[in-house]
């Protein structure tokens, strides 16, 4: 089942098709307008509501919405309480619209973050937006990348350095490499054949897959 969080950051119009074939949507407190700007609603409206318009609120609610109202005094941004509740509903993929942008950097680096959760590691959750994908690497594991020829990757260590960083497919290949964390060798790789992918031995990556004009090949 496919749950789309709205964060309450810039949307792109090309977020408008990741909201297309969703099981549930799910609204951050303010991204509930970001959506209402598309001219669409949320299944549910979930945080603190201190950046909303009480009025929408009501509005939503009599149209359908279910609203989780949590205290403003919490320990969980309204992003992460959204992505627990799409959880709660089943939800089997998580992509995170609206999680950069605005005037909130704080907010925009804490739903970045959020996709390194080690509880949330063989989860299927992603952030987009445009025609950007930002998702999480736990050692161990090996991800197929979605791009085509052309398009870039970037691979961030979070936590920690990286080790074990073997690539395919990548213009510069890397070959059971360490990534250290603050360094930005893993910055900017390009697809050169498909499939192309990353293997991780020990630590987290960011990977954020930038859509270049790329065609599969």
């Amino acid at each position: 089942m496919k749950a789309v969080v709205i964060a309450a950051g810039d949307l792109d119009p090309l977020d408008r098709a990741v909201l297309a074939d969703a099981d549930i949507t799910v609204a951050a407190d303010g991204g509930a307008a970001s959506l209402e700007s598309l001219g669409l609603r949320p299944d549910l409206l979930v945080g603190d509501l201190d950046s909303i318009d009480a009025a929408l609120v009501e509005r939503l609610a009599a149209e359908g919405t279910r609203v989780e109202r949590h205290p403003i005094d919490k320990e969980a941004s309204d992003t992460e309480l959204a992505v627990e509740a799409a959880l709660a509903r089943g939800a089997t993929e998580i992509v995170i619209i609206g999680a950069s942008g605005g005037d909130r950097l704080d907010h925009e680096l804490a739903n970045l973050l959020l996709l390194t959760d080690p509880a949330l590691a063989g989860r299927d959750i992603s952030a987009v937006r445009g025609g950007s994908r930002v998702s999480a690497l736990h050692g161990g594991a090996r991800r197929e990348l979605g791009g085509g020829i052309g398009d870039l990757v970037t691979l961030l260590p979070v936590g920690g350095d990286a080790a074990g960083v073997t690539t395919a497919g990548l213009r510069w290949p890397l070959d059971g490499a360490t990534l250290t964390m603050g360094r930005s060798r893993g910055l900017s790789n390009e697809i050169v054949s498909s499939p192309a992918s990353v293997q991780l031995g020990e630590g987290t990556l960011l990977v954020i897959e930038t859509q270049m004009g790329g065609t599969d090949g």
